[in-house]
């Protein structure tokens, strides 16, 4: 069994421009031990603020009512108690003493002798153990200990060995550690000490940090530490994503992580941290589960050839195919039998034509738009087309000092209807006319979940301006996109694209 401690709230929160409010924090919590079901969270560093701590306290006082005290950690020094008394306080009840791992880092920033810090430690042990508290260990720039001055890390770990410390945590500090070298240096302590609890904690500056974790678990290591989508400081954190998917699949260890909630998770975290989670990150990302080439559609539909084992199911997704110029007649395919429509060889030639065509000139596309699409190929009729919500006219003002203000006048069905709303932005004042209308007329409307711009990098006043919204309708997850020079209207093209979509029961 492999136990992973979680420490978003305390690592991950050292991420450059984030910051966790305490109902955010507790929510996290929530959702890690709860949901998740990762065996412990790290949630403070002792005596950062009183913010902090009142955030820690609130956390504490959750974990005590529903049975998770003992798996709630904090963060504390060798500052001859203060750092326990903080945490205890608090109302923590498990303490992760940071001791110098190195022997550079001791004579360097601390200036003392190895049997001077290791009487230190002694006695915020021996203070901790007073107080009935669980006590871990962090080994400070152990890696670097181990490289250059391993007779000093197991100076340490014999000195302490017997006592009460229930993990000794050996963290990869600078993220400098290889495969190879990180399978070498936990053997050495899974070896030497083999009845005392080891925990990995890896940092990603080489981008080595998932394949130390898996040498780390090769190597005998009983726990390792992560973070949601690898925040942390520098190049963060090993990802608990990944992690979980290396145990499952590749390791095959047993370990208490629910896959089916992991998603959950990393985009809530994503939305209140402002960290967005790059497209091609493994198992969380937006494209990791889509097809672009044809030849790879092809294949999965005469036998899923290119598939592997990390199916979408697992994590609640599913596959899908894009479309763009790589495109062939099996992603089109792919896509109408999605949508549930039906074309002829011909037709089917058409527009597969036309996909190609877009995505030559960079323009983005996905199921949703296929059926405007079909119809300006085919020339559908646009009454009994997709397009039965169109805009007739719309005027947005702003003004200094003043809420902005938004007037639309809209058809539907061939009925127009018109209505003026202020907003707290131009979009949002649209938004409020838009859902005026479709209150009065008694339509559902979903909400929007996510919002995002993409400008070209170096991009000009003038660039082309890429709108991607997220939405929720009933349970249904879709995006929609527009393109315009400008933002707001980008935006306004997009929110159409998803009324129609609704409109015409293409989700």
């Amino acid at each position: 069994m492999i136990e992973i401690m979680d420490t978003t709230l305390r690592d991950g929160e050292q991420t450059a421009g984030v910051s966790f409010n305490t109902d955010e924090k507790l929510a996290i919590a929530h959702l890690l031990l709860d949901e998740l079901k990762v065996n412990r969270i790290e949630v403070t560093s002792a005596r950062v603020s009183e913010g902090e701590r009142n955030s820690f306290t609130k956390i504490c006082n959750w974990a005590s009512n529903n049975g998770y005290l003992d798996r709630v950690e904090a963060l504390g020094f060798i500052d001859d108690g203060c750092s326990v008394d903080w945490i205890y306080s608090a109302g923590g009840r498990v303490v992760n003493l940071l001791m110098k791992g190195s022997l550079k880092h001791l004579t360097t920033q601390l200036k003392k002798s190895p049997e001077q810090h290791v009487s230190d430690v002694k006695r915020c042990i021996e203070k901790a153990v007073s107080l009935g508290m669980d006590v871990n260990l962090y080994l400070e720039d152990w890696s670097n200990g181990m490289i250059s001055s391993p007779e000093y890390v197991f100076f340490v770990m014999d000195s302490l060995k017997e006592s009460a410390v229930k993990h000794f945590m050996i963290p990869d500090t600078l993220g400098v550690l290889t495969p190879d070298k990180t399978y070498e240096f936990c053997k050495a302590m899974t070896s030497r000490y083999s009845d005392k609890c080891f925990d990995f904690h890896p940092h990603n500056d080489y981008d080595l940090a998932v394949a130390n974790v898996y040498e780390a678990v090769r190597a005998g290591v009983n726990g390792v530490h992560t973070t949601v989508n690898g925040l942390g400081e520098r190049a963060g954190n090993v990802p608990v994503s990944s992690v979980l998917v290396i145990l499952n699949d590749l390791l095959l260890c047993e370990n208490s992580l629910d896959e089916t909630k992991l998603l959950k998770v990393c985009r809530y975290v994503e939305s209140i941290s402002g960290v967005r989670i790059p497209n091609n990150k493994p198992v969380i990302g937006q494209n990791v589960f889509t097809q672009t080439s044809g030849v790879h559609a092809d294949g999965d539909k005469k036998g899923d050839l290119y598939r592997n084992a990390l199916k979408p199911e697992r994590f609640g997704r599913v596959m899908e195919y894009a479309l763009g110029k790589t495109s062939g007649k099996a992603n089109i395919d792919k896509n109408l039998e999605m949508l549930g429509i039906k074309l002829t060889p011909e037709q089917r030639q058409l527009v597969t034509e036309r996909v190609v065509e877009l995505g030559d000139k960079k323009e983005c596309m996905s199921a949703e738009d296929l059926p405007f699409i079909i119809a300006d190929v085919l020339k559908t009729d646009s009454n009994s087309g997709p397009d039965n919500i169109h805009i007739v006219n719309y005027s947005l003002q702003l003004a200094k000092g003043m809420h902005p203000v938004a007037t639309l006048k809209i058809n539907i069905h061939g009925e127009v209807y018109e209505q003026t709303a202020a907003g707290d932005g131009q979009y949002d004042a649209f938004m409020k006319a838009l859902w005026k209308i479709y209150d009065r007329l008694g339509k559902c409307y979903p909400k929007l979940t996510d919002y995002q711009v993409k400008i070209p990098p170096g991009g000009h006043t003038e660039a082309l301006v890429e709108t991607a919204i997220s939405w929720d309708y009933n349970g249904h997850n879709f995006r929609t996109r527009g393109l315009d020079a400008d933002q707001t209207e980008a935006a306004i093209k997009a929110t159409i694209k998803m009324l129609n979509i609704i409109e015409n029961k293409l989700i």
